[in-house]
């Protein structure tokens, strides 16, 4: 497995110096042709994937406790995902390491999004990565709290296939309601503003709980 590109490039200032490349030459991650067709997903197929799995950890779930405690787990989940998602963003995507290896690591994962930010095939997380990451966070609620955790895993999923078809619209779709401009324009002064600032994408609330909300498109 050979990465393609940005080898010792730091992508937050790549970005910054390089304009946004044209969709018919698609970043390329990986020499393997078999691994770069991983990396991308459409929405029907990201859509399909999660529906199957949440429908999954909705039936493991089934029986675990109360209804009413379902609720709530289900509640504490979706809590959860917002608090993950906004710390994910801030501290893992958006990592400066000094490491070559660990630059590559992170323009695979996020700084190619920054790079070309409306590859359609690129808005949505791959499930090569999206199971993992998820899959570890499973393993640690059920070892923390038993199958019961299963409700709470259930909002947690719900949560996140949300955020990344709002992520998805933010690029691609118009939103030209009130809400739908709020969440878009939140989001484009991450991208167009400040990359330091508008880490939350769907839970808005955890940027004005920890001060990096962007309210300008001028470059700080």
């Amino acid at each position: 497995m050979v990465l393609w590109l940005t080898v010792g490039i730091n992508y937050d200032q790549k970005q910054a110096m390089s304009p946004a490349p044209s969709h018919s030459q698609q970043i390329r991650l990986f020499r393997n042709e078999r691994i770069e067709k991983l990396t991308v997903v459409t929405p029907r197929g990201f859509l399909a994937t999660w529906a199957v799995l949440l429908a999954f950890i909705g039936w493991t779930a089934w029986g675990t406790a109360s209804l009413p405690t379902a609720a709530v787990l289900i509640g504490a989940g979706l809590i959860g995902w917002g608090l993950f998602e906004y710390a994910m963003h801030r501290f893992v995507f958006h990592w400066q390491p000094d490491s070559p290896m660990l630059q590559q690591f992170v323009f695979i994962m996020h700084g190619n999004h920054h790079a070309d930010p409306n590859d359609p095939l690129r808005n949505l997380m791959p499930p090569i990565a999206g199971i993992p990451i998820n899959g570890a966070v499973w393993l640690t609620l059920f070892v923390l709290f038993g199958a019961s955790a299963n409700w709470a895993f259930f909002g947690f999923i719900a949560g996140y296939i949300y955020y990344d078809m709002l992520h998805y619209a933010c690029h691609q779709w118009p939103m030209k309601g009130r809400v739908g401009m709020m969440f878009k324009r939140h989001h484009m002064r991450h991208h167009h503003g400040a990359q330091e600032g508008n880490y939350a994408i769907s839970t808005l609330f955890f940027d004005r709980l920890f001060r990096t909300r962007v309210t300008s498109l001028k470059r700080g």
